[in-house]
């Protein structure tokens, strides 16, 4: 175990010292719940050419040397929640330590949320074991202590259970056919009591709140209104260097 931090540190150290002359981007991480709009705000920035967009890695989830672990984990999460989660991690940490020459960088969620809100789930449903969650936090919490995962931002995309539910049943993915709307309630109480009332955990950098129950016509027009708080603050911290 030893040696395999040894490997991520340089990993990263290597990674970090070829990204920029700033020596990082402006680093944000959108968050939310299943279904709250993450793939259309990505959408939007990604018109820019400045801009990193990392989505989530839902095909590497979807086909590990041909294993579906995001399919296995639906079906049968008490089995493999630890297996799935732990491919989360790692493969989270890897966006967050890929290279961009470009000053932001856009990240859907994050190796925070992956720990504080799906293993914190999954450990209150007794789908995954204590030594399991411990595992998984220990990682976490060395890779955390070792500033391989610094945050500027983070963008939260509120939406209610019932909006959440809607969007999923429209975009018809197998794997989230199984994805209840109490399921969706319990992780949105998750995700309000860590980036709204700041209750549960510790969150690693400003956040900024979006109305994301907006209708898709009308929620464009709120991204746009943002863009400037997003670039100007990007702008300012890189100045800070």
């Amino acid at each position: 175990m030893h040696s395999a931090k040894v490997l991520i540190r340089k990993m990263a150290s290597s990674l970090v010292s070829k990204s920029s002359p700033l020596r990082r981007p402006f680093t944000v991480i959108v968050e939310g719940n299943i279904g709250c709009g993450k793939t259309s705000f990505l959408e939007h920035y990604g018109k820019h050419e400045d801009v990193c967009i990392l989505p989530e890695p839902v095909e590497q989830w979807r086909n590990l040397n041909g294993n579906n672990l995001l399919g296995l984990m639906y079906k049968d999460p008490e089995k493999w929640s630890f297996t799935f989660q732990s491919y989360v991690h790692l493969t989270m940490l890897e966006n967050h330590l890929k290279p961009t020459t470009c000053p932001i960088k856009l990240l859907e969620r994050s190796i925070y949320s992956a720990r504080y809100c799906f293993v914190e789930k999954l450990s209150r449903d007794g789908l995954m074991s204590r030594p399991e969650a411990a595992v998984l936090d220990g990682w976490f919490q060395w890779v955390v202590s070792q500033n391989l995962v610094p945050v500027d931002l983070i963008i939260y995309l509120r939406t209610s259970p019932e909006v959440a539910r809607e969007r999923i049943l429209k975009r018809n993915r197998p794997e989230e056919k199984a994805v209840s709307l109490p399921h969706l309630r319990a992780l949105h109480d998750i995700y309000e009591d860590w980036l709204f009332h700041k209750t549960l955990f510790t969150c690693p950098a400003p956040i900024l709140i979006l109305n994301a129950d907006l209708e898709m016509s009308v929620i464009e027009s709120e991204y746009e209104k943002w863009e400037p708080y997003i670039f100007n603050k990007a702008t300012s911290e890189a100045q800070a260097f």
